[in-house]
């Protein structure tokens, strides 16, 4: 089944969400200015599954034998669906200018499938038989799930089990004939509003003393005992304002939820880890690894617009042609086409996993990544160099409406003569949501912790690197140790 958008967003009013917003519970959420946008930002991933252009990129084989499924719940079977993954994501990027959200639930899908079958092999268990079973679920259903990983984490120095208050950690606290029931929270979890299921993960490598944390499981957004507490994003509330002109990004935006599990019961069908502490470090570095992959389609997608939101500034402020802005212009572009080289490369340098589906380069993703913890700050350095200070004291919409100062904004504010006031007004604040706030998670700050902050890179990238090759290859061309004999 591939739902279409408007289909996708009909499910949604189904779901009785616990959902909590600026202090009050929201009853229509799919239909509330501050949300809505979110909901259209993922409902676009369904849409291009329809688009002729698109649909060899957004729809994949299904579990299911002869049938199809939307490439954000398949499993990747090869590098090829590994290169179309980033291609999608940075075709999403440039028809949504944000987050699209369901990145982390189609990569935690390909982290769980993989590393169920290797607990099964080595502790005799029948996760991955479940988790499968979930899946063809999910796909026949045309679903939306998300991953839920970062858990709030109390003092970061103690482990899980070392905490004052255990429920820091999502952790086991009843085991029942039936299933399992878990307490805990997971913070800045991305579009989980917007979608049907999450998958619940570890955060972090576990030891024995903390295998109550050690947990995979799939729930229901709406699963009794869960609330949802819908994070603040910067100028929020413009759009409870009713203009669009301050909104910038109108149409599409990102969502971060703190989901609270207040004793959350879990069948046991839908459990596919339960206390495998010795799993929970392959389980979060898989899943880091396609999360990091990811950040080398969306990011250099959402670039596009950026720059072309930057050019066009530098065309409305007549400032095009001067050779210092060209140059500028010219570094965005080198820096969004770096991120997508490396989203590239890791997937062309995909390896097979002992399950059958397929993992990017784990050294190359992280590479990705921390190129991605620093390019899109830059981009919005000269983003914002290139714009102009007008960039932050524009005027609201109202002033701009005003039938007594309007006038006076659109005489002043104008740039070359052939642009109307408006269309700069409109592009500015197009920039301002990129950069600076409304559409959530920000350009700038998610491209730092989004799948892991640059330490967590940098730790990884270390661990796969072979310093005793390098090492090696240096003594020999030194004379250190015997230098290669080119005629034999």
């Amino acid at each position: 089944m591939l739902r279409t958008s408007k289909e996708y967003i009909d499910s949604l009013r189904r779901l009785n969400l616990n959902l909590y917003l600026l202090g009050e519970k929201v009853e229509n959420w799919v239909d509330h200015p501050i949300i809505r946008p979110s909901i259209n930002a993922i409902a676009m991933t369904y849409k291009l599954a329809h688009e002729p252009e698109s649909q060899s990129l957004a729809v994949a084989d299904s579990l299911i034998k002869g049938e199809k499924t939307n490439k954000f719940n398949s499993v990747f079977k090869s590098t090829d669906d590994l290169v179309k993954k980033i291609k999608l994501q940075r075709l999403l990027g440039q028809r949504t200018a944000c987050c699209f959200q369901r990145c982390v639930g189609m990569d935690a899908i390909n982290a769980i499938f993989s590393t169920t079958y290797e607990i099964d092999q080595k502790h005799g268990t029948e996760y991955h038989a479940r988790f499968k079973e979930w899946l063809k679920y999910i796909q026949k259903n045309d679903l939306c799930v998300s991953g839920a990983m970062t858990d709030v984490k109390g003092n970061r120095g103690l482990a899980p089990s070392e905490q004052a208050d255990p429920d820091l950690f999502v952790h086991i606290v009843e085991r029942r004939k039936d299933g399992i029931v878990i307490k805990g929270a997971k913070a800045h979890q991305t579009g989980v509003a917007n979608a049907h299921y999450m998958l619940i993960m570890p955060t972090m490598r576990m030891r024995e003393a903390d295998k109550d944390y050690a947990v995979s499981c799939a729930i229901p957004t709406d699963a009794e005992g869960i609330s949802l507490i819908y994070g603040r994003q910067p100028c929020d509330t413009r759009k409870l304002e009713g203009g669009d002109i301050d909104v910038g990004n109108y149409g599409f935006g990102g969502q971060e939820v703190l989901v609270i599990l207040d004793n959350v019961f879990v069948p046991w069908e839908r459990v596919f880890m339960y206390g495998e502490f010795d799993f929970s470090g392959m389980l979060v570095e898989r899943f880091a690894t396609y999360h990091r992959q990811s950040y080398g389609g969306c990011k250099p997608g959402v670039g596009d617009v950026l720059i072309g939101a930057t050019a066009s500034m530098a065309d409305y402020n007549g400032v095009r042609k001067a050779s210092h802005i060209r140059d500028k212009i010219s570094e965005m572009v080198h820096l969004a086409e770096t991120l997508y080289g490396c989203g590239l490369a890791c997937s062309y340098e995909g390896f097979k996993t002992a399950s059958g589906n397929y993992q990017p380069d784990i050294l190359l993703a992280n590479v990705c990544k921390l190129n991605v913890t620093r390019f899109p700050y830059e981009l919005c350095r000269l983003a914002e160099d290139i714009a102009g200070g007008l960039l932050v004291t524009t005027p609201s919409e109202k002033d701009f409406r005003h039938p007594l100062i309007g006038k006076y904004i659109d005489k002043y504010l104008k740039g070359v003569p052939n642009v109307p006031t408006e269309t700069r007004y409109r592009m500015l604040t197009l920039i301002h949501a990129m950069t600076m706030g409304l559409v959530s998670p920000s350009y700038r700050t998610e491209s730092m912790h989004g799948a892991g902050s640059p330490q967590a890179q940098k730790i990884m990238i270390e661990r796969e690197t072979n310093f005793e090759y390098k090492q090696k290859l240096a003594r020999s061309i030194a004379g250190i140790d015997p230098r290669e004999d080119v005629l034999t």
